[in-house]
């Protein structure tokens, strides 16, 4: 299980939101490459990177944060956020993203995420952020009427590595994980699965280790590292253990 920690990037500064809502946004640290690093020496083996400005923009915003933090770090990083076409999907992987994450283009351009991740086999992941099941894009703005189950289904021959599934009405609001809606989606998938959105604690973590969510990869955690909930050893210990 890999507990994966969250930099989301807003006007280049490391930032939490709470369900989305670029209003409601806490600056936790202003060098985003410094609190990279500090997960790696921490212990962590994975980075997930959000580009926030750009998944609104629809194009790369924050590059400049997401270059400096490739530069300081040897751990692999996972990033999405504005990445909607094949010129930008390859641009990251060449500067050394491990694994891209298509959310918006997964509900307007499935074909894309398909030829991407035919190109990529095992480098793209689809992000599906939902509320009440129901997949939202543009940055969150918008809800459409398709359920992240179905949207899932249409990749999992594609050679997608992972899906995310974030609950946004639990992100960053430290109410813990839905493990039900993930695990029932992991298990009406084949694709490994992701849990993001509201982790708190270790209770989630232990959850997150039980025998019936066996089949998720990991999960993702933001506000509670950084606030301190969330004691990193203590996580990552616990992980380690089992």
């Amino acid at each position: 299980m890999i507990l994966f920690p969250a930099i989301d990037l807003k006007d280049g500064l490391a930032v939490r939101l709470e369900q989305g809502d670029m209003a409601r946004a806490t600056v936790f640290n202003r060098d985003p490459a410094a609190q990279a690093e500090e997960f790696e020496n921490l212990g962590f083996r994975y980075l997930h990177l959000v580009d926030l400005d750009g998944a609104f923009a629809g194009k790369p915003v924050n590059a400049a944060a997401v270059d400096r933090i490739l530069e300081t770090v040897s751990i692999p990083v996972q990033l999405g956020g504005g990445i909607r076409d094949m010129r930008t999907v390859e641009g990251w992987l060449e500067k050394g993203v491990t694994r891209v994450i298509l959310g918006t283009a997964a509900v307007r351009d499935p074909d894309f995420v398909k030829a991407a991740a035919k190109a990529h086999p095992g480098r793209i992941v689809v992000g599906l952020d939902a509320r009440d099941g129901r997949v939202a894009v543009e940055g969150w703005a918008e809800t459409s009427d398709l359920a992240a189950v179905d949207i899932a289904r249409r990749f999992e021959d594609a050679g997608v590595a992972a899906i995310i599934y974030t609950d946004i009405a639990r992100d960053g609001l430290l109410k813990g994980l839905n493990l039900e809606a993930t695990i029932a989606l992991a298990e009406a998938i084949s694709l490994p699965v992701i849990a993001s959105g509201g982790l708190a604690s270790l209770a989630d973590i232990e959850g997150l280790l039980a025998p019936g969510a066996k089949k998720l990869e990991g999960a993702i955690t933001g506000r509670a590292l950084y606030d301190g909930r969330l004691d990193p050893r203590e996580a990552l210990a616990l992980v380690a253990g089992r």
